[in-house]
């Protein structure tokens, strides 16, 4: 499996002068902003998308945005590839390293620098995590919407990387859809600020193309965000099914009626059962699937929405309907959620998926995700983000058997071009990285990656940037 994904060879005039690198980085950076020696390289290896690794040349773990130019406008002048790093939570591979390859991490620049409530919103470092952000301003009555499951320890540097979402995206959008502005180092050193604390800002969208590229085209040193006030009240509630179908054609009639609750997740009846026990959330465990529904706003705007929600899910044949009764209740239900893919990890070795089907499909994508993995002689639990078709498959293997592997890693592949060819893309909210870069010829046309390629190009005209992530590396000279 570790040579199924190719990776770019190393730079032979980069390693050769290694040594000289690093000591000149050394002159750039403070020496516990620095890390060389190969046995501290190996947490750098690697990402959440742990099947892939490779040490890097260096790591640089500046602590400003100057530093950060600094960095760069070296890399730049002698062509050493520089890969971004948060928190290393990807799971797509978007942050393993390569050996001719500097890795950029932002840990250290994790402040929150302002905030102002009068515009809603906050300016943060890069290396701030997610959660951080909603803790900050909680006692004021706001918080930061976009919230994936690994809100305790991603970054919103890497968020921005990958246009995040999470649980509550259904409503509130993704990162692009709260991110006002953000500072941003270029490959050359350059630093440069798009958008800010306006609603919008003049010229082209520049910052709608900088959200989501994945860092290849410069490094997000500060970021502004926007900040929203806290419902009035909000309440999960549990709606169990008779099959995975059934709870997937209810959630398509939900947002076909014009009901947009606040969030809409999924589990079936592996998922429920490795959450639960992991979580004791008091999930039902006599369910084929579960829709986690949640509302906000006055008790009766809340009583309003679940009872036209519990009306079409009658049409669906749900079996069970539990209303949180309290908040204890509620922050276990969410637990169960957040912690599926840590649970799933303690009884199975993984692969999570990332892709995005039309809700008018999903019941059917479901079908076939487990005759797909089925027939490669595997199991599948699904958990995902149902109110906005964004599916996550955990394809479950043994990371031991290389046959094994190769059969999930398959597996995987065929569930994505599904996902494309139900009308969906490949990515909703973990990006390409590697994991998905050779199917990107299943979803584009060559003149559209060429179209891609030359965005990215304007920013980065070396490809010094992330190099071997996103676009096939058969077909780049087309850019």
């Amino acid at each position: 499996m570790s040579d199924a994904i190719s990776f770019l060879a190393p730079r032979p005039d980069v390693l050769a002068r290694r040594k000289e690198i690093v000591a000149d980085l050394v002159d750039l950076l403070p020496r516990e902003c620095l890390i060389h020696e190969a046995r501290e390289l190996v947490p750098f290896e690697t990402d959440a998308f742990v099947s892939y690794r490779r040490l890097p040349l260096a790591v640089a773990l500046p602590r400003s945005t100057a530093e950060v130019a600094a960095v760069m406008k070296y890399c730049h002048r002698y062509g050493i590839p520089v890969v971004p790093r948060g928190a290393g939570t990807s799971l797509s591979g978007g942050a393993i390293p390569q050996e001719d390859a500097v890795v950029l991490g932002l840990s250290k620049m994790n402040r929150i620098l302002e905030v102002g409530f009068a515009n809603r919103c906050a300016v943060v470092q890069a290396g701030v995590t997610n959660l951080n952000i909603s803790e900050a301003v909680s006692a004021d009555g706001f918080f930061y919407a976009p919230d994936p499951s690994s809100q305790l320890a991603c970054t919103i540097g890497g968020n921005i990387g990958m246009n995040s979402g999470g649980a509550h995206c259904l409503k509130y959008g993704v990162t692009t859809n709260n991110l006002l502005g953000v500072k941003m180092v270029l490959t050359d050193g350059t630093v440069i600020e798009l958008g800010g604390k306006a609603l919008d800002a003049a010229g082209y969208d520049l910052l709608g193309l900088v959200c989501g590229h994945e860092g290849q085209l410069g490094i997000v040193t500060e970021a502004t965000v926007r900040l929203i006030a806290k419902p009035e009240g909000a309440r999960p509630v549990l709606f169990g099914f008779e099959s995975s179908e059934e709870a997937g054609r209810c959630v398509a009639d939900v947002i076909a009626a014009g009901i947009i609750p606040v969030a809409i997740e999924f589990m079936d009846k592996p998922a429920i059962e490795i959450c639960e026990a992991f979580a004791h959330a008091g999930y039902p465990l006599d369910v084929g699937a579960l829709l986690i529904v949640e509302v906000e706003g006055s008790e009766a705007e809340m009583d309003d929405m679940l009872k036209s929600i519990v009306e079409i899910a009658r049409k669906h044949g749900v079996r069970t309907v539990r209303e949180c009764q309290s908040a204890t209740e509620a922050a276990l239900i969410w637990k169960g959620r957040k912690s599926a893919f840590g649970a799933t990890g303690r009884i199975a070795d993984y692969i999570c998926m990332d892709g995005t089907v039309p809700l008018s499909q999903l019941s059917f994508v479901l079908q076939r995700t487990s005759e797909i993995v089925a027939s490669y002689g595997l199991r599948v639990a699904n958990v995902f983000h149902a109110g906005d078709g964004n599916m996550h498959p955990l394809i479950l293997f043994n990371a031991n058997d290389p046959e094994d592997a190769a059969r999930a890693e398959a597996a995987g592949n065929d569930i994505l071009k599904l996902c494309v060819d139900a009308g969906g893309c490949l990515t909703g909210e973990h990006g390409v990285g590697i994991e998905k870069r050779d199917l990107m010829r299943h979803q584009y046309s060559d003149v559209d990656l060429a179209q891609q390629m030359a965005a990215r190009s304007a920013f980065d005209p070396q490809w010094l940037l992330n190099p071997s992530k996103v676009f096939p590396l058969e077909g780049r000279s087309a850019a």
